[in-house]
């Protein structure tokens, strides 16, 4: 709010009057007459001597309207918005101040002015948006001796070199000595990198903020080889131990001799947690000066000797026998003495093993939270399931449909309650049966979407399951399949893509399925669907000028996928610097097809910067100039 009330302040000392601050939405946008100002694929002739009356008649409409941009009036800086003003004097008294871009409301001129260090540089234009098709169409026809003149000149002065640094591990055409280079400098790529060099040297290097780096990631692109090596070079102890959860989260198994460094460490507690722990450890760990260590011991009592268990069950300390007393309740029920002088039953009542007359008794007469904590039991005994389903409590009743222990038919008789809106799980049970092709064919029928959906992530199903599940009437079960089987049909992963086009966790889901159909997508070039419109460039038979044509269409979206095809021409590249939406200019600005010259000056801008270092057809030798000069300004 205080930036606003100062930008609306000095307007209203440049004699502007605030009629509204405006979202550029359809406009013409701030971005792109900053850049322009900067002189960045600006018109020829765009640059003034300064701005006199007439001008600001030509920009205001007759109520003397305009749009108009502050230089870091704006949170963050970005002075991304306009601000609709009204102006009565000749010559708003804008010039000589922080820097401005105006528009006309019919974004026919354009005026600016931002500081530089030899002076102001003044911009006026006239007949804008065909001016810029005609700069566009110039730069499009930029020689291979021009663009050898420009890559010769870059990188110049280093002038965003944090820009350069944290943007060129995202450009596809870096060789990986050159990315291995660059984690010295900056290792911020790393979190979306799967090139095995890069990642070889990452595990290996001696600054821990690199190593940790491409572990610490929403999707790990380590190998298992390569979370073991980064285990072993780990210095600190407890590092080693947390690597070591991560990769056993992400299905790593560690090798023996792992464990045995891990389990002599410091960090013997937390390493005793570890899954695959082998068996020869456990008397060790039973016998342990450590109680917490004790403790761990137990969740693996079905390995202890007769022996073990004992010693455990008579322990000295506390929280070691009530572990051990709970994991010995998982076969034995327990009988009410034992529970009555448990301090706190919840863990009793959610995993242990309860005889019979005392679980009745519980589920019948417990108060809610007894009877919430036994409905997802794994061994509560089926009189006790029996009970819990016609519990008035919908939640109790929703957790016991979700049993593995159920048949399907009952299952079906259980009145749960389920928002198929919300956000689902892969329930842990199916998943542990996505291998069992008749268990996958009796769930695929289950009366619970969630069950349905957790058999629709399986990586492979039967023909006639799949089958199934792609008309399921759940599309969210439509969803899974498309996301998770490779085994998913084409005519469901394209009813799927009208309304879904990737998620954080799949984004290449269902467009970048191997069934996914690749021809005949022409069709859809002007289907009424943005969304189908899309496609078309995806199918062998289209062209460049398939390409340039989408690359104007109404929808966002569209001109993206077009602005990201190799095949876009440069001058459409160029124009699409302009273009409304941020996504479709951030597209363009990495386009391959790019003019040297206007890259060039896109790597020099400090708004654009990132983006552009990334584009694939900057040379080699010049990234690597770029990243000696990005070092250099370290």
């Amino acid at each position: 709010m205080q930036h606003r009330e100062e930008l609306h302040e000095l307007l209203a000392c440049a004699g502007l009057t605030v009629v509204a601050d405006v979202r550029p939405g359809g406009l013409f946008p701030p971005e792109a007459g900053w850049r322009i100002a900067r002189g960045i694929a600006a018109p020829i002739g765009a640059a003034r001597e300064g701005l006199d009356a007439a001008w600001w008649r030509r920009v205001a409409d007759c109520d003397g309207e305009f749009l108009v941009a502050i230089l870091g009036r704006r949170i963050g800086g970005n002075d991304s918005w306009w601000t609709r003003v009204r102006h009565s004097s000749e010559v708003p008294g804008l010039t000589g101040g922080p820097g401005f871009v105006a528009l006309s409301l019919d974004g026919q001129v354009l005026l600016a002015e931002v500081p530089r260090a030899d002076g102001p540089r003044v911009t006026a234009l006239d007949r804008l948006p065909e001016q810029l098709e005609e700069t566009a169409a110039a730069a499009g026809r930029e020689t291979e001796t021009e663009r050898a003149e420009v890559w010769a000149a870059v990188p110049g002065r280093p002038v965003w070199p944090s820009h350069w640094a944290e943007g060129i591990g995202f450009n596809p055409a870096a060789p990986d000595e050159l990315l291995i280079r660059l984690l010295d400098v900056s290792e911020g790529f790393l979190h979306d990198c799967d090139r095995p060099a890069v990642l070889d040297a990452a595990v290996a290097h001696p600054d821990p903020r690199v190593r940790s780096q491409p572990a610490d990631t929403f999707r790990p692109k380590l190998t298992s080889d390569q979370w073991v090596r980064l285990i072993r070079a780990e210095p600190s102890q407890s590092w080693r131990v947390l690597w070591a959860e991560h990769a056993c989260a992400w299905g790593v198994e560690l090798p023996g001799d792992l464990y045995d460094d891990l389990l002599a460490g410091p960090s013997r507690a937390q390493a005793a947690e570890l899954p695959g722990l082998p068996t020869h450890h456990l008397p060790s760990l039973a016998a342990d000066a450590d109680p917490r260590v004790r403790a761990t011991a137990c969740a693996h009592w079905e390995d202890l000797t007769v022996p073990l268990r004992k010693r455990l069950l008579a322990d000295t300390d506390d929280a070691v026998r009530t572990a051990a007393l709970l994991a010995h309740h998982t076969g034995v029920p327990m009988p009410r003495e034992v529970f009555n002088e448990l301090p706190a039953p919840q863990r009793a009542l959610e995993q242990c093993r309860i005889e019979p007359g005392l679980e009745a008794e519980l589920v019948r007469d417990g108060d809610v939270e007894v009877r919430r904590a036994l409905a997802g039991n794994p061994r509560l005994g089926a009189p006790g399931v029996a009970v819990l389903a016609q519990d008035p409590y919908d939640d109790i009743r929703s957790v016991v449909a979700l049993r593995p222990d159920l048949t399907e038919e009952q299952r079906a008789s259980v009145r749960y309650d389920f928002d198929p809106t919300l956000m689902s799980h892969t329930l842990p049970w199916v998943e542990s049966l996505h291998g069992d092709a008749d268990a996958m064919r009796r769930l695929a029928v289950s009366s619970h979407p969630l069950v349905r959906r957790s058999v629709a992530r399986a990586r492979h199903l039967p023909p006639d399951v799949v089958a199934r599940l792609a008309r399921d009437e759940d599309r969210t079960v439509r969803l899974f399949l498309a996301e998770s089987c490779d085994d998913a049909p084409a005519e469901m992963l394209l009813e799927v893509w009208r309304w879904w086009d990737g998620s954080f966790s799949h984004p290449d889901r269902p467009r970048g399925h191997p069934n996914f159909p690749r021809t005949g997508l022409l069709r859809y070039a002007a289907d009424p669907s943005g969304r189908m419109r899309r496609l078309a460039l995806d199918d062998p038979e289209s062209t460049p000028a398939d390409v340039a044509r989408l690359a104007r269409d109404p929808e966002a979206e569209v001109r993206r996928r077009a602005a990201e095809d190799p095949r876009l021409p440069s001058a459409d590249a160029v124009r699409l610097l302009h273009d409304p939406a941020s996504h479709v200019r951030g597209a363009a600005i990495r386009n391959p097809q790019m003019p040297a010259r206007v890259l060039a000056g896109l790597l020099h801008d400090r708004a654009t910067a990132y983006e552009a270092i990334a584009n694939p057809a900057i040379p080699v030798p010049v990234l690597q100039r770029i990243l000696a000069a990005a070092a250099g300004a370290r």
